[in-house]
């Protein structure tokens, strides 16, 4: 039986010293967003270590993001892509965006960084119309309602190995309580499911943050 450990601020404090290298830019990032009201939406600073760790291991260069925020998911991938690598970052406005642009720049990422504002489902259905280059490594983290769609849609922008990582996905632990019916957790609850019986995929559903699906591209 695995352990379990209760999550505390002294122990997210510790992770953060220890179990991260961020650079100034992402620590001022994640300052700055933490006097927004909605600064609960942002990863922490562990799951962006993963996430920069994940994209060196497959040797990503072309990264796929719905859903940027304030912008420390874009900038702790952006810093993990080589010099030639590339960020897609789209989100539906500047309000938050705009927050973040300033922490690229001073990280040196921002020309990496391809910011596209609008309905993200619009957007990647352009990508594919496109017939835009393929990506390495995809990360979601938008409205819950339409992750499907965006999964869908990831699936078609990635290359054969590339990995898609889902955020959210265990919803505080509303995904396991079959008596919630609230619209956002069965649209997870039925998309875990319907991760787990893709064949087109192997997958993992980490406990990092709020939960993390991995799935990879057969």
């Amino acid at each position: 039986m695995s352990r379990m450990m209760t999550v505390t601020e002294d122990l997210m404090n510790y992770i953060a010293r220890v179990g991260t290298r961020e650079v100034p830019a992402q620590t001022a990032c994640r300052a700055e967003t933490a006097k927004l009201p909605m600064a609960m939406m942002q990863i922490g600073p562990d799951q962006g270590a993963v996430m920069g760790l994940l994209a060196k291991l497959i040797g990503a260069k072309r990264y796929l993001e719905v859903g940027t925020f304030t912008g420390y998911s874009a900038l702790s991938v952006a810093l993990a892509l080589p010099a030639d690598g590339k960020v897609v970052a789209l989100d539906i406005s500047t309000d938050f965006t705009d927050k973040g642009r300033p922490f690229w720049k001073q990280a040196d990422v921002d020309s990496k960084i391809d910011l596209r504002i609008g309905p993200a489902l619009e957007a990647l259905d352009k990508m594919i119309a496109a017939k835009e280059a393929p990506f390495d490594f995809a990360f979601i983290d938008a409205d819950k309602s339409n992750y499907d769609g965006y999964y869908e849609r990831a699936l078609k922008l990635l290359r054969p190995g590339g990995l898609i990582a889902l955020d959210n996905m265990l919803w505080s632990g509303a995904v396991a309580d079959p008596n919630n019916t609230d619209k956002d957790t069965v649209a997870l609850r039925t998309l875990n499911q319907k991760i787990h019986d893709d064949a087109r995929v192997d997958m993992a559903l980490a406990t990092i943050g709020d939960g993390v699906m991995l799935a990879r591209k057969k």
